[in-house]
């Protein structure tokens, strides 16, 4: 298919700055955001992405990412997943030869996500305000590169996130990722919490958000 044929996708912003989260953590990545997101999660600092975007169409935004000469991509939103076009992009992404990433919150299938595609899928847990949103067909997923992040706004989030994941057998296959909620959980004490446990999760700050300045973009 010819790129300038394909259909366009509503992006809210493409920019290129240090990953926070997941494995990749640290890398320089270029961050394509896409504009919509069907849930209202209390912490979100994406709020301006739930209406704000343009259109653009793959090739445009192919040439954008290009630019940056990063080889790591970063398809976060809103919820990525609402616009069927992205995946398309991140088919041609993959195909382009860059490591692409795809932020979720699992509430809707990824069954049809690229393989070559990292899901990095965040739960949403009870005092995120949006939680029984999980798509449990995504606990389905075979052979795919898959970490399990939970944002944590109290000790019963962390509770049910342990129960979640030894109920669906998930610390056994991949990793698994808890992140405080920003100046709601202190860092030290999930901690630990994690060490109590015996948890075999791995504690994991946003690292974003403690290197820039909340004006900044990408935090």
């Amino acid at each position: 298919m010819i790129l300038d044929q394909m259909p366009t996708l509503k992006i809210n912003e493409i920019f290129h700055s240090i990953q926070g989260e997941s494995s990749y953590a640290g890398a320089p990545t270029v961050f394509i955001r896409t504009s919509g997101c069907h849930l209202r999660c209390n912490y979100c600092d994406t709020t301006y992405a739930y209406q704000e975007g343009q259109q653009l169409e793959l090739a445009q935004i192919l040439e954008t990412v290009k630019k940056f000469g990063s080889p790591y991509i970063c398809v976060t939103g809103g919820e990525p997943l609402l616009q069927k076009q992205v995946l398309s992009l991140m088919t041609t992404l993959c195909d382009e030869g860059f490591f692409v990433s795809l932020e979720t919150s699992g509430s809707l299938s990824c069954a049809d996500v690229d393989s070559r595609v990292k899901l990095v899928i965040d739960v949403k847990t009870p005092d995120s305000g949006s939680a029984e949103t999980f798509e449990l067909e995504n606990l389905s997923l075979k052979n795919r590169d898959i970490e399990w992040k939970f944002v944590l706004c109290s000790e019963k989030d962390l509770e049910w996130s342990e129960n979640f994941c030894r109920q669906h057998v998930i610390f056994e296959k991949f990793m698994v990722l808890y992140s405080p909620s920003y100046r709601k959980i202190d860092p030290q004490w999930l901690a630990e919490k994690i060490l109590q446990k015996k948890s075999p999760a791995r504690l994991h700050l946003q690292l974003h958000k403690y290197i820039w300045s909340s004006e900044t973009r990408g935090v």
